[in-house]
């Protein structure tokens, strides 16, 4: 009896947008409730403390905070992170809530898992992988902090990340369907930090 309100909510709160302001720049989030903003070694740190599984219809992720950008040629995406669960995600070329692509890093390899560590598509439907299966996961365990760098080129469609300076070759795609467009961080169903954020565009 109680399905259909439920359902509304969390679909009205996926398609919401609060903002948060930190590491100088406005992110636009589902529900502003689900994150903190502290304060650690003189820094700023964004806490996800509250996972939103998929809404029903085609799986894909919602959890995430989004910035805007301009027209870039080139994006470059460098940011500490610490999954608390098994895994965390970076968006990036986000057209909407429909057309994005992302990278999915986990503790699990994507021969193990096909739906972890790896770099997703989301055009109208359910995301599907875009890159090879093969190779090690991205993280070692959870729980500790990782340096990621992504860099997207908007041209060539090219996307690739490192993590902790270690190319991660599940983590490299191509893509020439989707523009420059948004990025941002969060995850799929788990819980994370972020700090030392730095995004770089170049025309």
């Amino acid at each position: 009896m109680k399905l259909i309100p439920i359902l509304a909510v969390m679909i009205a709160s996926a398609s919401a947008a609060d903002k948060l302001n930190v590491f100088g720049k406005e992110w636009s989030v589902p529900v502003a409730a689900d994150w903190k903003i502290d304060q650690q070694d003189g820094g700023e740190v964004l806490h996800l403390v509250q996972h939103r599984g998929p809404v029903p219809g085609p799986r894909r992720p919602i959890q995430f905070a989004l910035a805007d950008l301009v027209n870039y040629g080139t994006l470059i995406v460098d940011a500490d992170v610490k999954p608390l669960g098994g895994s965390l995600l970076i968006v990036f070329a986000y057209r909407d809530e429909a057309h994005f692509d992302y990278a999915h890093l986990s503790v699990d390899p994507g021969s193990k898992q096909p739906v972890h560590n790896g770099i997703f598509h989301v055009y109208g439907g359910e995301r599907v992988r875009i890159s090879s299966e093969q190779g090690p996961a991205a993280f070692a365990a959870s729980g500790r902090w990782y340096h990621v760098r992504l860099m997207h080129d908007a041209t060539t469609g090219s996307v690739s990340v490192t993590v902790d300076g270690r190319r991660v070759p599940a983590l490299d795609a191509v893509d020439r369907s989707l523009e420059p467009g948004k990025c941002g961080f969060g995850s799929f169903d788990e819980t994370g930090e972020f700090k030392n954020v730095r995004i770089t565009e170049k025309r």
